[in-house]
């Protein structure tokens, strides 16, 4: 496997058209770069930054083989690779001359194109965040069940979902991967964001879906303001669009969970999820 066999593609039609079929090959270890592509394509480059997005495939004899891409400023993605593949991915992105400060991607993966990052680099690399990739099997309803009731989010709670959204991305570490404007806006006019509220129509806690893509989709964010957790608030509205993603037909329901939460993983494998992969991201020494 040589780095030659890596193709930069800075369109984003022509790497759906050489990656498409690939991406959909694996439709849950391959949920990010589907849900994000789906993203740029439906709702344009700017969602994510102000950056260009670029692209990557690993082609052999006409056959797409491995993907990888970038919305600047976040990690680049890479779908699962093997060492070997992971060092000749290395010395093509050093070629690229772009920068680039984290990677994001399956365990051994993301693992794997650190250590070839520094042997082509000389450049340190440090794991920063570690989840889990869970998938829906028998939903379970969570006990106790909390008392109020679920609805989805319309145009009279966009101010309480920018400044959720806000707290939500500051609690777990990183950058937004969206303005808090425009994410709001997509998901209120998607009805992609379902509120848990009491018998005075408060919102207590949120949950929100990805659009389906290739049969899958994934449940994200799901977040309780902290005075509000130890409630069952976030196991109702999970259950909640859980079931919903099931009823619209959708062949995998997905999520995400941090590993540094004991709380969110042991509620989502008591609701039904069990684990498919763990995913990791390495940050780049500058």
């Amino acid at each position: 496997m040589r780095p030659d066999d890596w193709y930069l593609i800075d369109d984003l039609p022509e790497f759906l058209a050489r990656a498409g079929e690939f991406l959909r090959s694996r439709p849950a270890l391959h949920t990010v770069p589907l849900t994000v592509t789906e993203g740029l394509r439906t709702r344009g480059a700017d969602i994510y930054g102000d950056e260009a997005p670029y692209f990557g495939v690993l082609e052999r004899e006409g056959t797409v083989r491995a993907a990888y891409f970038r919305t600047p400023p976040h990690p680049l993605q890479v779908t699962p690779l093997t060492s070997e593949g992971a060092d000749s991915l290395a010395v093509h992105l050093a070629g690229l001359g772009r920068p680039l400060p984290s990677v994001s991607g399956e365990v051994g993966t993301a693992a794997a194109l650190a250590r070839a990052w520094r042997r082509h680099t000389d450049r340190t690399a440090k794991p920063v965040e570690r989840s889990r990739l869970y998938r829906l099997g028998t939903l379970t309803v969570p006990q106790p069940w909390p008392a109020g009731r679920a609805r989805v989010a319309g145009e009279a709670d966009r101010d309480q979902l920018e400044r959720w959204y806000r707290e939500f991305t500051e609690a777990i570490g990183g950058g937004a991967p969206q303005r808090a404007e425009r994410w709001a806006e997509t998901r209120i006019a998607s009805g992609g964001l379902t509120l848990w509220e009491d018998g005075d129509g408060t919102p207590l806690s949120m949950a929100g879906t990805t659009p389906m893509v290739a049969g899958q989709l994934r449940v994200a964010p799901v977040y309780t303001p902290a005075p509000l957790r130890g409630r069952g608030y976030a196991g109702a509205v999970t259950a909640e669009v859980s079931r919903a993603a099931q009823t619209a037909g959708a062949d995998e329901v997905l999520l995400f969970a941090d590993l540094a939460n004991p709380t969110s993983n042991a509620l989502y494998r008591r609701i039904g999820y069990r684990p498919v992969a763990d995913f990791a991201v390495y940050a780049f020494a500058a």
